[in-house]
Parts: structure tokens; C-alpha cells; sequence
């Protein structure tokens, strides 16, 4: 929904309400405290929409810029909500690490069915604080999933997933190809497998409408983008004006379904013959109920696609507009890897040149470019200024990886940035470089994440050249960006392979 029909719908809908509103916002006016600290500054708001207007379909955009204007940690009204925005590292220091304590609750959409204070402990992202019932479900993923030795014994799949997405795109050498659809496809299939041994899209089906639940996941993550009455203001809550929470409930049952006969199997006791070796496994022996198990997967399955496939996207986006570094990543992946062997993840240790690759393409196109929405459990000070309880607190880390008083020639594509500074990470230690996070709520699965990523572009990028349809010069490329929960090309990469070897 473009930002001028959310305001005119806004106004259209609340208009009956006006004068309580305005009433409303004269008192709270004329009974805050001049000795209060003051909030971080930020553009003047209008009445009852606060800075709606402002926004926009870009927000990471205008958040950028109003901190050019205002400094480093702004505030904003969106409806009757304050937002708090952190757009440099020593901000971003203040908020995941000085203060992450306090600021590391988490805002949940009216949509997301979190919300309900009766499931919220079922979700991995959304619970609304680092409590204990949070910190045994992350326990378990790390363990299971995400630890340094369940990633490495992941790596035979993430291999094979790789030789197949080699062999279906050698057979298509000459024809123009979504390459995000059929990285989709490897990343979905690899996860399907660590978590319950299960396989759901054939890439010779990829973009036919065969993976229904592909769509059924772009859904989930469209109407938890879409502008909501009901986010801006609250009391609007339970009456979801625009039908998202019923349309994100009908997503979720569909993904739900594409499983649905394994879990019904393995409470019976299953088939002999199916591994007892996956993480859905783990998840029954530990008592989980169906539902806690639903929506975990659910979770963890939207997370670990969009965002890898889209970053794999992004880096080939780059790669292809700038000649000079694809070419430098071929001429180290033909060094390191002896002719005519498929790349495995050890060869990938002394791929230096491919790690920069990777980490330029996250400084300039992170996933999430302002995060997942954190919330103040209760008010603190930070930079001089009070974030109160109940305020959002986003960390803007598209603004801090384009900044120019931190990165030299900050919009130019340029990994060997990375090689002069290799020390510097995206484990949540570096704030000028956030890619994934930071403090308590830092990306889970990141190093799963960087794994695929690595494996997946190197052949790539080791296994073809590539060119663009209609002779298109890679100057040409569009590299728009949609914005949404996650930061997406706004037209997907359309590209041509030729085997190299």
C-alpha cells in the first residue's frame, strides 16, 4: 500500500474519533513534565497522524536522512506510537549493548499471531521478552541447529542442495533464469531436510506455481509489511480493520499443512524408515506440542529462506555490475579449487576474497534494514536523551553501513574494504556493521546463514559465466529496492548461465 492511500485510509477510518483524539493528545500535552529528559529530536509531528505523512514506502530511507538532519538517535510519531531510531554505531552501541537489558523487548505486529498473549511464548522471534521460557527455546535451536558442530555436520546437505542447483542450471545453459527462485528452492529443501528429513520443491518446478508454499511464505511476509491500522494505533487492535490478522492466520494454516502429515506420522511412530536423526525429532522427545512445533518451523523456515536467498541475489547483483570483483573472486576460486572438483565447505576456509564479497554485499544490503522492532521494557537514558517505556527502537543499519564518515566511498561496491580491515565481523561486536544484529536478540542462525551463502555463491560464481537478456549491459541492472520485513530487489535478477568447466 503506497504511504498517501495508508494516510487517506488512516483519516478515513478515524475520523468519527477525532475529537476524542485531540483531546486526548491536549492533556497528555499539558501534563508531561517540563522537568522530564527530553526525547530524541526528530521532525514535528501533525496531529493524531504524528509523521505518517513522512515515511513513506522507504522508510530505512527517510530514517537516514532525518538523522543527517536531527543526529543519531531520532524520534517519531507514527499514529499514537513513539518510534526511536539509532542511525550511528555508538548509538547502536547504547541500544544492544549498554542498554540492551532494557531495550531488548520486542514489538510484534497486531497481525502476527505473537500478539496474542495466550501463543507469544510459542514464537522464537517475537516473544515479547528475553525471558525463560525464550531463553530454553533458543537453547534448543542453538543446540540442535545452530551450533558450530550442528552446522558443520550439516554440511554433506548444503553440498548436495549446491551439486543440484549446478546440474539444474547447466541443463538450462543459454536460457534466462530467476536465479533467487531456484536459490529458494536449494535453501527450502536444505532446511526441509535438517528439520524433518522432507524435501518439498523440485527446482524443475520452480516458479511454475508448484511450490505453493513459497507463495504461502511471501504472504506471511506481506501482510506483516503492509502498514496496519492497528500498529499505529493500538486500540484499534481488536477490530483488524483490514483483515491482516485473518489473512496472515490463513498463510500460516496453509504452511502448516506441508507438514502436517509428518507430525500426524511421527506421533504415531512413523515410518520405519524415516531418520530419527532431525530436528523435528528433537523437538517431540523434548515435549513440545504440535502448535509450539507449528509455529516454530514457520518462523524458521521465513527466516532462513527470504533472507539468504535475497542476500545471494543482491551479491550476484553486485558481482556482475562490477567486472573487476567477479572476476577477482574467479581467479581465487580457480586457485584454491583443483580443476574439475566440486567445491566443498572446507575449500571455502581461504576464499578471503569471497568472505569480503559477502560481507560488502550485507554492508550495502542487509536483510533486514532496520532489524526486527525492539520495544522498551522500560525507559531509559541514551545519548543524553530518554527513550520511554513502551517505545519502538529500531537500529538502523542500512543508514550505518552508507554512512560516509564511517566507509570511505560508502555506495561503491568495493570488498577489498574488508580486506583491509578483516578483523572487522557481523557477530554483533562491530556496530558500524550489523548485519545480523546485536545483544540478546542477534540472528540465531548466522552462521548457518553464512555457510549457505558462501557455498552457494562460490559456485556460482566458480561454475558459470553469466550474462545478462537482450545483450543488456550489467550497468543497466536495476537495483531498486523494495522495502518490506526484509530488503528485496524490487526486480528480480534475470541472468543467463554458460558452464565454465
Amino acid at each position: 500500500m503506497a504511504a498517501a492511500e495508508a494516510t487517506h485510509l488512516i483519516i478515513f477510518l478515524i475520523l468519527p474519533i477525532l475529537p476524542v483524539l485531540f483531546f486526548t493528545f491536549l492533556i497528555k500535552r499539558r501534563s508531561s513534565s517540563p522537568k522530564a529528559p527530553p526525547l530524541p529530536p526528530g521532525p514535528r509531528p501533525w496531529p493524531i497522524v504524528g509523521n505518517l505523512p513522512h515515511i513513506g514506502t522507504k522508510p530505512h530511507v527517510v530514517f537516514a536522512k532525518l538523522a543527517q538532519r536531527h543526529g543519531p538517535l531520532i524520534s517519531l510519531r507514527l499514529g499514537t506510537q513513539l518510534v526511536v531510531v539509532a542511525s550511528s554505531p555508538a548509538a547502536a552501541a547504547e541500544i544492544l549493548k549498554t542498554h540492551d537489558r532494557f531495550l531488548s523487548g520486542r514489538y510484534v505486529p497486531h497481525a502476527s499471531y505473537a500478539k496474542n498473549p495466550d501463543k507469544n511464548h510459542m514464537s522464537f522471534g517475537f516473544t515479547f521478552e528475553c525471558n525463560d521460557h525464550w531463553k530454553l527455546l533458543r537453547t534448543v535451536c542453538r543446540t540442535e541447529i545452530f551450533s558450530a558442530k550442528a552446522v558443520d555436520g550439516q554440511a554433506g546437505i548444503r553440498e548436495k542442495k549446491a551439486d543440484e542447483l549446478v546440474g539444474f542450471l547447466s541443463s538450462k545453459e543459454g536460457e534466462a533464469v530467476r536465479i533467487a527462485e531456484l536459490v529458494f528452492v536449494g535453501v527450502l529443501n536444505f532446511l526441509g531436510t535438517i528439520f524433518f528429513s522432507k524435501e518439498f520443491i523440485r527446482l524443475e518446478g520452480a516458479g511454475r506455481g508448484g511450490a505453493e508454499i513459497n507463495g504461502h511464505m511471501k504472504r506471511l511476509v506481506e501482510v506483516l509489511s503492509r502498514p496496519n491500522l492497528s500498529d499505529f494505533y493500538p486500540f484499534l487492535g481488536g477490530l483488524d480493520l483490514q483483515g491482516l490478522t485473518k489473512k496472515f492466520e490463513g498463510a500460516a494454516a496453509q504452511i502448516f499443512g506441508a507438514w502436517e502429515e509428518i507430525l500426524r506420522e511421527r506421533r504415531r511412530g512413523g515410518d520405519s524408515k524415516m531418520p530419527a536423526t532431525d530436528f523435528l525429532d528433537a523437538l517431540l522427545a523434548k515435549g513440545f506440542t504440535d502448535a509450539q512445533i507449528n509455529y516454530l518451523f514457520m518462523e524458521l523456515f521465513v527466516a532462513g529462506t527470504d533472507t539468504t536467498t535475497s542476500t545471494i541475489e543482491w551479491a550476484m547483483a553486485e558481482l556482475m555490475r562490477n567486472p573487476e570483483a567477479m572476476q577477482k573472486l574467479r581467479e581465487e576460486l580457480d586457485q584454491q579449487i583443483p580443476t574439475g572438483d566440486a567445491i566443498r565447505e572446507p575449500h571455502l576456509h581461504n576464499l578471503s576474497y569471497l568472505h569480503a564479497c559477502v560481507k560488502e554485499t550485507l554492508r550495502l544490503h542487509p536483510a533486514a534494514p532496520l532489524l526486527l522492532p525492539r520495544i522498551a521494557a522500560q525507559s531509559c537514558q541514551v545519548m543524553g536523551f530518554t527513550i520511554p517505556r513502551n517505545a519502538q527502537v529500531f537500529v538502523n543499519v542500512w543508514a550505518i553501513g552508507r554512512d560516509h564518515t564511517i566507509w570511505e566511498n560508502p555506495l561503491v561496491f568495493k570488498p577489498e574494504r574488508f580486506l583491509l580491515d578483516s578483523s572487522l565481523d557481523f557477530r554483533g561486536n562491530d556496530f558500524e556493521f550489523l548485519p545480523f544484529g546485536g545483544g540478546r536478540r542477534i540472528c540465531a542462525g548466522l552462521l548457518m546463514a553464512i555457510r549457505q551463502i558462501h557455498l552457494t555463491l562460490a559456485n556460482l560464481v566458480y561454475q558459470f559465466e553469466w550474462s545478462l537478456p537482450d545483450n543488456a549491459l550489467p550497468q543497466q541492472l536495476n537495483m531498486n529496492e523494495k522495502f518490506g520485513v526484509l530488503l528485496e530487489k524490487e526486480q528480480p535478477l534475470v541472468v543467463i548461465p554458460k558452464r565454465r568447466r
